[in-house]
């Protein structure tokens, strides 16, 4: 767990999870700069180290740091701001181990599960979805899935494309072998890079519905958001995708950077859309080695795993809405585009 800026719940989320029934759990906590003074008072709670780097390393950092401390053999990461149920991690550890998706719904069929997703609801609102795992668009865009819906309408475990950062675990090992979060990303997108690295070695991300967490959501926390979403979009795309998969998506991936740039240019984070395209020029070196790291890893080819990318664009963002008639360009373009890969 780590905590940031004024964390409101942070010592509700950790006494949460030491609450936890069915697992033995102890807690690191990252103070990633957090300002209040949540981290002293939970570090004299029995189960709870505390881990100071001295300077906010991002989540990514910051979870790699975590694991590098914890002792069980599965790693859960759970958002400061989340409150898990009593019974939330035993589902996910369980889901890990009795694979819990009937049907191998994405069709990729799979072997073993590496990772489990929550039934992350809004903190306010118990009944309503934050994230039931989250979809990953073919131009690399992710979001919140089923945001804002009836969480009674997502009770069935399945397969998911991505894990949410928020709640979410997988085995030591599993994480160990992928090397952790991608930490040049630093926030945002490193759940999804994550998830579909899984993909690419042959493991299973699932959605457990019975693991339920309350989320203090909030999606404008970090003022760079917006500048480390579109860099870290471009990032995964550019370091996962292999020739023929890049070819498949070079047009649709064009299209959208300009339509971005002219949203980014109105709503006023234009230089921010920019300093993310200058960010991966001046790191272009980082970038090959991170790919050639990456596709080395790669056992399931691109056609294969690929099939988890979602061709509809549903964005869970507020304030954005994309027309039926982008979206159903998008789905036909996709089911055409993705055998080319």
């Amino acid at each position: 767990m780590l905590a940031w800026r004024d964390e409101p719940v942070l010592v509700e989320a950790v006494t949460a999870v030491l609450a936890s029934a069915g697992v033995e759990v102890d807690v690191v906590l990252v103070d990633n700069g957090c300002t209040s003074d949540a981290v002293e008072r939970l570090e004299r709670l029995p189960g709870v180290t505390v881990v100071r780097p001295g300077e906010n390393l991002g989540f990514a950092g910051g979870c790699n740091l975590g694991a590098q401390h914890a002792r069980g053999e599965v790693l859960a990461f759970v958002n400061g701001d989340a409150v898990v149920h009593p019974d939330a991690l035993r589902h996910l550890v369980d889901a890990l181990t009795n694979g819990a998706t009937p049907g191998r719904a994405l069709g990729t069929d799979q072997g073993e599960v590496a990772m489990a997703t929550a039934s992350v609801r809004l903190y306010d609102e118990p009944r309503t979805v934050n994230s039931v795992g989250n979809p990953v668009h073919f131009t690399g865009l992710s979001w919140a899935g089923g945001l804002g819906g009836p969480a009674a309408e997502h009770d069935r475990p399945r397969e998911v494309a991505s894990a949410s950062g928020a709640a979410t675990v997988i085995g030591r090992e599993r994480f160990r072998a992928l090397g952790g979060f991608c930490e040049p990303m630093f926030a945002y997108c490193e759940d999804s890079e994550l998830s579909l690295r899984c993909w690419q070695r042959g493991w299973r991300v699932v959605y457990e519905p019975r693991a339920v967490v309350l989320h203090r959501y909030e999606f404008s926390r970090n003022p760079q958001k917006f500048y480390l979403l579109e860099r870290n979009r471009l990032l995964l795309v550019l370091t996962l995708y292999g020739p023929g998969l890049l070819l498949a998506v070079a047009a649709p991936l064009l299209a959208l950077e300009l339509a971005t740039l002219a949203l980014a240019l109105r709503d006023g984070w234009g230089r921010q859309k920019v300093a993310g395209w200058w960010w991966l020029l001046r790191h272009r070196r980082l970038l090959r080695e991170r790919r050639r790291l990456v596709r080395g890893q790669r056992v399931v080819p691109d056609a294969v795993w690929a099939r988890v990318l979602t061709g509809d664009l549903d964005l869970a963002v507020p304030g954005l809405t994309v027309p039926s008639p982008a979206r159903r360009l998008s789905r036909t373009y996709w089911a055409l585009a993705r055998r080319l890969a």
